[in-house]
């Protein structure tokens, strides 16, 4: 009688079809597999990095075979054995019965439905091997570190290049076997090996010794995972002491514990063996054994480390775990570059202004006022002249030499915005062949405003630099110079082909057969522009019709072959954001957030600094790289980091991207960094340029990475105290501020780039700066700084005392803003009309005391108005007894000293700053009554200025109200001057705010 199939079988078109599709899709993947990996080599070729593209993609290709044809063979190897070994004769039963239909099924084209299974498995492990082609590299040509761990002596080389890859050797080993019982299991049942029905034994012999076999590997394998975990364990969480590493419990319990494991583990693979093979051939002793396994891990490795915990190190854990955390603090300080962190006391018992300021050199010159978020907005109304440029939501602070003097400018790339394309230039044409570049770095002093509170230009003009001035007095209606005559930051080369702005898809076709057509939009010049062609050497070259049928294919466009723009001279220019283009060329880096531009040989480099970064390094700290460098500006300007856990980081690498050709170059900058070491040979010995031959004027503008300088900000708010018993205790923590002029945002102050002079430094240098807090309170408890030395990077604390009377950021901005006779000051800049915005808060340590500067910006409501600079708040001291807000920073300081010398003069009144008692100001009289009435009719015809539309009316208005306001200011100074004779009211005059009445603000 036939016995009837398990499964229907498929018609013969059914299986056509399938077959059709199937191919199909294969063919679909390959190509564009195939189109991926081609366009890839082209760009590789462009940059001149192909032994990255190649080394990657061999390491790839070796991992995939290596591991997946691994897989492979031993899962289908013991598919194969199972079912060599079964058995000849099997009893009839009702389950057999049933089996046969399938045994039907297979046995036919076993070999097929084997070479499946496995094919499928090697697949999937070969495509999970692939993606860890960073740790073989690392593992093949990673060295020593020269530091070995403090536990087992061995070299941290070993955690950080070795460890990795054996423990995921590991794993692929646990799944082999894992996968290889799971399917010898079910082959055996299959074909009659293992029964659940029947009489006589449930398993042959023959079965019982291959399942026996693997699970005695497995037993094997877990025994090779309890020495390693022994050494993992110096890089888990210490819960006991709030540190990574293994503490008292861990290396007095659960090591040797760990071992003990590993010995029972060998035993019972051999007892698993010959139990169920050699003597007893049954299943019940091997199973006792792995039960003994099961409970000896739960007792050795669980209760008794437990117990060592909760008996012995939780009453006295200070100092059972102060060796412990004392490894902690050395590991992190060392893997986070916090050993050579030089560390000064800083008294700040100056809360008097003192009258050097008036004639200070090295701090006071250098404040600077522009604010890179803030004046972005200033750069692009000022500087764009048509609507597609656009210099970002945050500019950069660098430092040039002009003139013979050093000082910090905020320098931004006036890119195009492709976002910013009106429907009508958003054709592809336009897009892509037209609006191909931006055009020059454009620059102003950090420390200086003009022509009512913008920057002073001096680099990046589109025209002639004394007619974009001319037009800037006319906005502004006055005779002061607005911008430089000449360019002070010339670069031969302004043109932006790699920039920020720049997307994935927004590719640049450029080229030209004909020289005389050009076909570029290259700058506005008078009504019209003036037109360009790209004669660098970027771009991959796709005049073939073979490269215009790949690229066709890679973007999905037709127009790579049918437009008459794509011609025999086009490039192809793409992935033109400079951080992707390292990305791309390092993938091994992770990058710095924050690229910027610099000037370099008169040309326009792009500045990205490069990590190197490891998660094994013994003891140290382990941190998210995503968490730890949030703050204000993140997203805002700034790039968000991945979430990528470290407990080891090195700025090993300074790239540059070339804005005009795209060219990337990798510059060694740690010499010592054996990861970076590690990177270079493998992938060949000359990936990253030495050191000494980094150009030295690209090094001057080389600054200390924000990034890097958060993480170790933050690092240092813990680790600064060096003592396991402090550490313990946790009272001399600190924390980073939030940002002053909105706490509750819960959002951290980002560290600002100054070029100043602190106490204990020989000269002015270019540093970045933070200020942190004790832990939970607001008061200042240090100043973080880093710059570089000599071409080596600084980290340097300023300590104030733990009773300091200085305030911290917080505490300044609301104690200035909050003061009574400045409130009223700003309440005339702010109304319906206007907006105060506040800039960066710096903290400046000088005579023994803390100057704080927090410059006071105003944004009208007009449309498209810039915020623009309109006052400067600063105090000293305490925050709260010494505050003004002046015109300037000249006036700030002037104001400051005279309140210092007022306070030191007996039977002086009080500083102009305080708050009148009672809160009640006096009514206005004389010269500040005149002044009030003067700032009160500015107001109103500012007002009507506005509602007229009239600008050039509205421009005479800003200007009589600001000098209104700056005479109101001065009658108000001389109602608080000292009269001889006088007896000291304590109570300033109020201003014209009293009355209700608020101004908005120059706009310039």
């Amino acid at each position: 009688m036939r016995s009837s199939s398990p499964l229907p079988r498929m018609s013969r078109r059914g299986r056509v079809t399938i077959g059709v599709l199937v191919g199909v899709f294969v063919l679909f993947t390959l190509l564009g597999w195939g189109v991926q990996a081609w366009t890839d080599w082209l760009w590789f070729d462009e940059v001149r990095y192909t032994q990255v593209f190649t080394g990657v993609l061999a390491t790839r290709l070796l991992l995939f075979l290596a591991v997946g044809l691994g897989m492979a063979v031993i899962v289908g190897g013991n598919l194969w054995l199972a079912h060599r070994l079964r058995p000849r004769m099997r009893p009839h039963s009702p389950e057999q019965a049933t089996l046969e239909r399938y045994r039907m099924l297979l046995s036919p084209r076993l070999g097929l439905w084997i070479a499946l299974v496995a094919g499928v498995v090697g697949l999937f492990a070969g495509l999970s091997a692939q993606s860890r082609w960073n740790q073989w590299l690392l593992f093949r040509n990673g060295g020593d570190f020269g530091v070995e761990d403090p536990e087992f002596g061995v070299d941290i080389g070993f955690y950080v290049f070795q460890l990795p890859f054996w423990r995921y050797l590991l794993g692929v080993g646990f799944t082999a076997v894992v996968l290889s019982v799971v399917g010898a299991l079910a082959v055996h049942y299959i074909f009659g090996g293992v029964r659940l029905q029947g009489v006589g034994d449930r398993m042959t012999n023959a079965a019982r010794a291959h399942l026996s076999t693997l699970v005695a590997v497995f037993v094997l394998l877990k025994a090779i995972a309890y020495v390693l975990d022994r050494r993992a364990m110096l890089l888990e969480y210490n819960d006991g002491a709030n540190v990574y590493g293994a503490g008292y419990a861990d290396v007095n319990a659960l090591l040797p514990a760990k071992e003990i494991l590993a010995y029972i583990s060998i035993v019972v693979a051999i007892a698993i063996i010959v139990f169920s093979n050699a003597w007893m051939r049954n299943l019940v002793w091997p199973g006792i054994s792995l039960a003994l396994l099961g409970v000896s891990a739960v007792a050795i490795g669980g209760i008794y480390p437990w117990a060592v915990q909760t008996f012995e190190v939780k009453p006295s854990a200070k100092e059972k775990e102060a060796p412990y955390i004392d490894r902690s603090i050395k590991a992190t300080r060392a893997a986070f570059g916090l050993e050579s962190v030089t560390t000064t006391p800083y008294a700040a018992n100056n809360l008097t202004p003192p009258a050097s300021l008036a004639t200070d050199t090295s701090v006071v010159p250098n404040i600077r006022l522009l604010d890179p978020q803030l004046v972005s907005e200033t750069y692009t109304q000022r500087q764009q002249v048509r609507q597609f440029y656009d210099f970002g939501e945050k500019l950069d602070v660098d430092r040039y030499a002009v003139n013979g003097k050093v000082q910090d400018y905020v320098v931004g790339l006036r890119e195009v915005n492709y976002r910013q394309l009106t429907p009508q230039q958003n054709t592809w044409i336009n897009r892509h062949t037209v609006y191909t570049h931006g055009y020059g770095l454009v620059a102003a002093p950090g420390s200086r405003v003009v022509c009512g509170g913008q920057p002073f230009f001096v680099s990046g003009f589109l025209g002639d630099p004394q007619e974009q001035q001319k037009q800037q007095q006319g906005q502004a209606q006055t005779n002061e110079q607005c911008a430089a005559q000449t360019e002070q930051i010339p670069a031969k080369q302004p043109r932006i082909y790699y920039g920020e702005r720049m997307d994935e898809g927004d590719y640049a076709i450029v080229g030209q057969t004909d020289p005389e057509r050009k076909a570029e939009f290259d700058r506005p010049v008078g009504e019209g522009g003036e037109s360009y062609t790209y004669t660098g050497e970027g771009g991959v070259e796709i005049g073939s019709f073979t490269r215009r049928l790949l690229y066709a294919i890679k973007e999905q466009e037709s127009n790579f072959l049918l437009s008459d723009a794509v011609n025999d001279n086009s490039k192809l220019l793409y992935v033109r954001n400079p951080r992707d283009r390292v990305e791309k060329v390092a993938p091994f880096l992770t990058l710095d957030g924050d690229p910027y531009p610099a000037v370099v040989d008169g040309r326009i480099q792009w500045i990205i600094d490069g990590y190197t970064t490891a998660a094994t390094y013994p003891y140290a700290e382990r941190i998210n790289l995503q968490e730890q460098t949030a703050d204000e500006l993140t997203g805002r300007g700034t790039f968000q980091l991945a979430r990528e856990n470290v407990n080891y980081i090195r700025n090993s690498v300074k790239a540059t991207v070339d804005a005009y050709d795209g060219s990337v170059r990798l510059y060694e900058f740690d010499e010592t960094d054996p990861v970076l070491k590690a990177w270079n040979k493998a992938f060949g010995g000359d990936l990253v340029v030495p050191k000494s031959e980094t150009p030295v004027e690209l090094a001057e503008h080389f600054r200390y990475p924000s990034d890097l300088f958060k993480v170790q900000r933050n690092l240092l708010t813990r680790f600064h105290v060096t003592d396991p018993g402090d550490f313990y205790s946790a009272q001399d923590f600190w924390q980073v501020p939030n940002v002053p002029d909105a706490p509750d945002t819960g959002q951290k102050q980002p560290p600002y780039y100054l070029f100043t002079q602190f106490p204990g430094q020989e000269s002015a240098r270019f540093q970045l700066t933070s200020a942190v807090t004790p832990n939970g309170r607001e008061n200042l408890a240090a100043l973080i700084s880093g710059s570089y030395v000599d071409g080596q990077p600084k980290l340097e604390v300023l300590d104030l005392p733990d009773q300091t009377r200085v305030s911290g950021p917080v505490q300044v901005h609301q104690s200035m803003t909050q003061n009574g006779n400045i409130r009223q000051q700003l309440n005339l800049l702010q109304s319906a009309q206007a907006q105060v915005q506040y800039g960066n808060l710096l903290s400046l340590p000088f005579g023994d005391g803390m100057l704080y500067v927090e410059p006071v910006y105003v944004k009208t409501a007009a449309q498209n108005a810039p915020p623009l600079l309109q006052r400067v708040l600063m105090s000293y001291g305490d925050g709260g007894s010494y505050v003004v807000l002046a015109n300037n920073v000249a006036d700030g300081i002037k104001q400051l000293v005279e309140q210092g010398k007022q306070a030191a003069t007996p039977g002086a009144p009080p500083p102009p700053g305080g708050t009148p008692p009672g809160g009640t100001p006096p009514a206005l009289t004389g010269e500040l009554a005149e002044a009030a009435n003067r700032v009160q009719a500015a107001i109103t015809e500012v007002r009507a200025a506005q509602t007229s539309g009239d600008f050039e009316r509205y421009g005479r208005a800003l200007k009589a109200l600001d000098e209104a306001l700056t005479a109101f200011q001065r009658a108000q100074q001389a109602a608080t001057a000292p009269t001889p004779g006088a007896t000291p009211s304590g109570s300033p005059p109020a201003s014209p705010a009293a009355s209700g009445s608020a101004a908005p603000t120059p706009s310039g």
